[in-house]
C-alpha cells in the first residue's frame, strides 16, 4: 500500500522534497528557466499571458479531477461537459436568456452531469470509467444536437473583455484570480478537512473507509458534481475566450487533463497524490508545448513528446514503488531474522524458565528436577504464609 500520510519517522526535508510532487514542480522550474534562456520570445509577456490564457480551463477542470481519482474513480466526460454547456450557453442567449441566468444555467446542467455519473457509479455500481465513457458520448451528442452546424458569436461585450484583461500590467490574465480561489478551496478541501481524508481512505481501500465511519457514496457523488460544475464554469471560459459557442469546444480536453492529473503525481489505483503537484503537472505540459512551438515543432511531435513524458513518469513512480517495498521486506526479514535469534539466545540462557521445558506446562509435584534447595524466594514466602515449613537450603 502506498504511503499516502508523512512518515513523521523521515527527517523534515525527506518529506518536504523526496516527493514525486517535488520532483514534478523541480523539472516545471528547469524547463522554464531553460526555455527562457534558450527559446526566443518565450520570455516575452505575452507568452506569459497566452500560456495562462490557454492553460486556464485544464487548470480549473484539473482541481475536481484530482480529487475524483485519488478515490479511485476517473471521469473521462468532462471535455464533452465542456461543450454541452458551451453550445447551450449560446443557445441559452441566443434565445433571448439574460447572459448571467444562463451562465447560472449551465453551471446547474454541469452539476445535474455529474450527479448523474456519481448516481450511476455508487448506486447502481457500474465502473466509472464505463459510465463516463458512455456519458461523454452523450453530452457531445447533445452539444452538437443543440446548434447542429451553425455557431453564436454574438456575447456581451463586458463579459468577453473579462478573459482579456491583465493584472496591472503583468501579463498574467485575471481570470487568474478566478483560479486561484478554486486552488485554495480544493487543495483547502482535500489536505485540511476530514472529508479529504476521508478522500484519500476511499482511494485506498474503499470497504475499510465505510467500515470507520466514510459515507463513500456520498463522497464519490459531491466530486463526480464537483467535477461536473467545474467543467461547466469551464465551459462558460472557453465560450467568453473565444468568442463562440460551437458543439465540438473541449474535444480532447478530458485527455490532457488526466494526463496533467497523473503526471501531477496522482495514481490511477487511488489513494495518493497532492493539489500543488497537479497544478505542476498542467503548468509543465503547458510550458513543454508552448516553448516547442515556438521552436517550430510540429503539434504531432509535440503530442508525441508529451506522451513520452507522461509514460516516463508512471515507469518511475512504479520502479520507485517496487523499491520502496523491496526495501521494507527486505528491513522486515533482517528484524525477524534478528528477533529469532534473540528468543533463541534467550532459550538457551542459564535461568531460563522452565516451564517450557514441560510443552508449556508448569513442573508437576514429584518432578526429580525439583530438587530441595531449588525453591524460589516467592514460593518460600508463599510458604511460610501458609503456615507450611520453608523448604531446606540444603541438606
Amino acid at each position: 500500500m502506498s504511503q499516502v500520510y508523512p512518515d513523521y519517522g523521515r527527517p523534515l526535508w525527506r518529506r518536504l522534497l523526496l516527493t514525486r510532487e517535488m520532483a514534478i514542480v523541480a523539472l516545471l522550474i528547469i524547463v522554464t528557466l531553460a526555455s527562457c534562456a534558450g527559446v526566443d520570445y518565450f520570455a516575452d509577456k505575452m507568452t506569459l499571458y497566452n500560456l495562462l490564457r490557454d492553460m486556464m480551463a485544464t487548470l480549473m477542470i484539473a482541481l475536481p479531477m484530482c480529487l475524483v481519482m485519488i478515490t479511485g474513480d476517473i471521469d473521462v466526460s468532462v471535455g464533452s461537459m465542456v461543450g454541452l454547456t458551451c453550445s447551450l450557453l449560446g443557445l441559452l442567449y441566443s434565445k433571448g436568456v439574460p447572459f448571467g441566468l444562463a451562465m447560472v444555467i449551465v453551471l446547474l446542467v454541469g452539476a445535474a452531469g455529474g450527479f448523474m455519473n456519481g448516481w450511476l457509479v455508487t448506486r447502481i455500481g457500474l465502473p466509472s470509467l464505463a459510465v463516463t465513457i458512455g456519458t461523454m458520448a452523450l453530452f457531445r451528442g447533445i452539444a452538437v444536437g443543440l446548434l447542429g452546424t451553425t455557431s453564436v458569436t454574438q456575447f456581451p461585450k463586458a463579459w468577453t473583455d473579462l478573459t482579456k484583461l491583465e493584472i496591472a500590467g503583468t501579463g498574467v490574465p485575471i481570470t487568474t484570480l478566478l483560479f486561484l480561489a478554486l486552488l485554495a478551496g480544493f487543495a483547502y478541501l482535500l489536505h485540511f478537512t476530514s472529508f479529504g481524508r476521508g478522500i484519500y481512505a476511499i482511494g485506498l481501500n474503499k470497504e475499510a473507509a465505510a467500515f470507520s465511519g466514510v459515507d463513500t457514496a456520498r463522497t464519490r457523488i459531491i466530486l463526480f458534481v464537483l467535477a461536473g460544475t467545474v467543467s461547466g464554469l469551464g465551459g462558460v471560459y472557453w465560450t467568453l475566450l473565444r468568442g463562440t459557442a460551437r458543439g465540438d469546444i473541449g474535444d480532447g480536453l478530458e485527455l490532457q487533463v488526466i494526463a496533467a492529473v497523473v503526471l501531477g503525481g496522482v495514481s490511477v489505483f487511488g489513494g495518493v497524490g497532492a493539489i500543488y503537484g497537479v497544478v505542476a503537472g498542467v503548468l509543465l505540459i503547458g510550458v513543454l508545448a508552448a516553448a516547442l512551438r515556438l521552436m517550430g515543432v510540429t503539434a504531432e511531435v509535440i503530442n508525441i513528446i508529451t506522451g513520452g513524458l507522461l509514460i516516463g513518469s508512471v515507469v518511475l513512480a512504479a520502479a520507485l514503488k517496487w523499491i520502496r517495498e523491496r526495501r521494507a521486506t527486505a528491513l522486515a526479514t533482517a528484524a525477524s531474522g534478528s528477533t529469532e535469534a534473540v528468543d533463541q539466545a534467550t532459550a538457551s540462557a542459564p535461568g531460563t524458565d522452565r516451564t517450557t521445558d514441560f510443552g508449556g506446562q508448569p513442573p508437576q509435584p514429584g518432578d526429580p528436577s525439583l530438587s530441595p534447595g531449588t525453591a524460589s524466594p516467592l514460593a518460600e514466602e508463599l510458604l511460610s504464609s501458609a503456615g507450611e515449613p520453608s523448604p531446606p537450603n540444603g541438606d
